[in-house]
């Protein structure tokens, strides 16, 4: 669910200009990591499978990205995903610990997701994410598989787990856990916002100082 689209209805301006302040953010991330791991967009197009054309759509904020999306460029660029967050304004940043008024957040309007990073930044073995899925929101048009594994706990709503072309409808309550190696994607089928922990895991086969 690559591109920009307005799902919502007509907004006003000052929306609009919020969403392209964080389009643009994003997109200098991306190039900013880029250029620092030494890779062309052809490199990152070759390491993900994503098109030139895309890649430089996304550094230059004429696209908006999906989940897997990011997840694709995080493992290309070697970063964690929390990388892509909008950097938080408090001082109350810890080395450990995330205040609830401190939480990074990734909001992709054009998939009608919102993610809350619940883990410190840095970089780790492990990745804790509220979700946050508008009707309709979706991880992306297509099934992403990677090392690692994937959990979560549904706190409110449903949402749609794809395993390996299987569909699960989880209601709140339903928790789950696969390896990231087996085809998923989720998405949020019904007319009630959804809301869910996520927990990922990126390098099951690497010891910690590897």
């Amino acid at each position: 669910m690559d591109g920009r689209s307005d799902t919502n209805g007509t907004k006003d301006t000052p929306a609009i200009e919020a969403e392209d302040a964080v389009d643009q953010r994003l997109g200098e991330t991306v190039r900013l990591l880029r250029q620092r791991a030494g890779l062309s967009i052809q490199d990152v197009a070759n390491k993900t499978g994503l098109s030139n054309g895309m890649i430089s759509q996304l550094e230059r904020a004429r696209a908006m990205p999906s989940i897997r999306t990011l997840r694709l460029l995080s493992i290309a660029l070697d970063v964690p995903i929390s990388y892509f967050f909008e950097t938080t304004d408090t001082a109350d940043v810890q080395r450990y610990i995330v205040r609830k008024n401190a939480r990074r957040l990734l909001r992709l309007t054009a998939s009608g997701v919102v993610k809350e990073a619940l883990t410190p930044e840095g970089k780790g073995q492990l990745e804790l994410y509220e979700l946050t899925l508008n009707p309709g929101a979706s991880s992306g048009t297509d099934f992403l598989q990677h090392t690692g594994e994937k959990a979560g706990y549904i706190l409110s709503g449903s949402l749609r787990l794809w395993l390996d072309n299987q569909a699960h409808l989880l209601e709140a309550g339903d928790s789950f856990r696969f390896p990231s190696i087996v085809p998923h994607m989720f998405d949020n089928p019904t007319q009630q916002v959804a809301r869910a922990i996520w927990v990922t895991t990126l390098r099951q086969t690497e010891s910690p100082a590897g």
